[in-house]
């Protein structure tokens, strides 16, 4: 962890991330210490990044409204997730996670004294979790997935698999992972579900009209491409050519100018970035639209009849199920397979896997032309609906627990 942390501190001499990753814990534990009251009675949250978050964000604000005295501390690993979310309200603190050392340990948990600790999905902490267990704070992991090649399974995981047994419970995805922690000894385990499925519920009974998003879709069809990198964006060019009649809204996932300048001058029907537009904007000649903006991608969806979700054809794919939720129709480049949803929806024939420009177009085309598009959105409705409610699961027990320690 100190090579580490050096590294970053290297690396952030030319990588804008790193240099936020180093900045953010300079005088970090002195900052918790004097911010964090002694008598709040505190559940910590630990979300490695935006995604993570997003599925920790239920559990807050369920918390809060069964719990209205608890404080939530919530802290970040990655600064793409704490620079976005470091003033959100439902949170009474939040942080940057210290470097996992020793000293760091002590020093953030005796400034914090969490009741309740619950971490997202993927971050296994050794130094953090050997000392929440010896200071017998009961700690969770919710929305948990487990894979046969994980290092808990494997002959030199032994420190791992140690780690997992600190849990007073861990609730997974799905049954392969409860099996693969049963076959390890780890019992107190529970099959829930991923808590993103009720976020994204929330997210669509929550959204609010976007005047430009239906002023630019007008009487067209329209197809929303989320969190799209270059490659994505190779594929997308070629597809709005190639389908003049149809209107697309492309969401960059970062905003790099030289990309949203490549889209303007390469897509033939026109294309304008949202920030430079308004309910009362001439779109006749704009076939594309440019999201260069942050937080609106997962209303815009319920403004499409297709989806295309980014990241397919390079470290894996993004967030589907913003897009499923409204039933819409999914495509999405090869690397896919570690997400358990895609490959669900995938099966269901809710969603579509496309290698290369040829295939989104004839994906689109048989939607086009196709009577299923009906079928296969309430296909894609009835999915996620069914796999609500881990959430309540997860808070169910928290409260159980903290009534508990009330009691002693």
């Amino acid at each position: 962890m100190a090579i580490y942390t050096m590294a970053i501190g290297v690396a952030g001499l030319s990588n804008a991330k790193a240099r936020l990753w180093s900045k953010g814990r300079k005088g970090l534990l002195r900052s918790i210490e004097h911010t964090v009251r002694p008598n709040d009675h505190i559940v910590w949250i630990h979300a490695a990044s935006l995604g993570e978050f997003e599925q920790g964000r239920p559990i807050i604000e369920h918390l809060k409204a069964s719990k209205p005295d608890c404080k939530i501390l919530l802290t970040f690993f990655s600064p793409s997730g704490y620079e976005i979310r470091k003033n959100y309200p439902l949170a009474d603190y939040v942080f940057y996670l210290p470097a996992d050392r020793p000293h760091n340990v002590r020093r953030f948990l005796d400034a914090v004294k969490p009741e309740v600790a619950i971490f997202i999905k993927y971050e296994f902490w050794l130094n953090y979790l050997a000392e929440l267990r010896r200071r017998n704070i009961a700690t969770y992991l919710v929305s948990a997935i487990f894979r046969p090649r994980s290092i808990f399974f494997r002959p030199w995981g032994k420190a791992w698999r140690k780690a997992l047994h600190g849990y007073e419970h861990i609730f997974v995805q799905d049954s392969a992972s409860e099996q693969l922690l049963h076959n390890i000894g780890v019992e107190r385990v529970s099959v829930a579900g991923d808590t993103r499925f009720d976020r994204v519920r929330d997210i669509a009974r929550e959204a609010k009209p976007i005047p430009v998003i239906a002023h630019f879709k007008g009487e067209s069809d329209l197809l929303v491409a989320g969190s799209t990198w270059p490659k994505d964006e190779e594929l997308l060019i070629e597809l709005a050519n190639r389908n003049p009649t149809i209107r697309l809204v492309i969401a960059p996932h970062e905003m790099d100018e030289q990309r949203i300048e490549r889209l303007v001058h390469n897509i033939r029907g026109g294309a304008r970035r949202y920030t430079s537009s308004t309910a009362e904007s001439d779109f006749r000649n704009t076939q594309v639209l440019i999201l260069d903006t942050i937080g609106l991608l997962s209303s815009v969806y319920a403004y499409a009849r297709w989806a295309y979700i980014g990241g397919g054809f390079g470290v894996g794919i993004h967030n589907t199920l913003e897009a499923a939720t409204y039933g819409l129709a999914i495509a999405f480049g090869p690397n896919y397979h570690k997400f358990q949803e895609a490959k669900d929806m995938i099966a269901l024939g809710v969603a579509t896997c496309v290698r290369s420009s040829d295939e989104l177009n004839n994906w689109l085309t048989a939607l086009r032309e196709s009577q299923r598009y009906d079928k296969l959105r309430s296909e894609a409705l009835r999915y996620t609906e069914s796999r609500c409610g881990a959430t309540q699961l997860v808070v169910d027990k928290v409260l159980a627990h903290k009534k508990g320690v009330t009691k002693k």
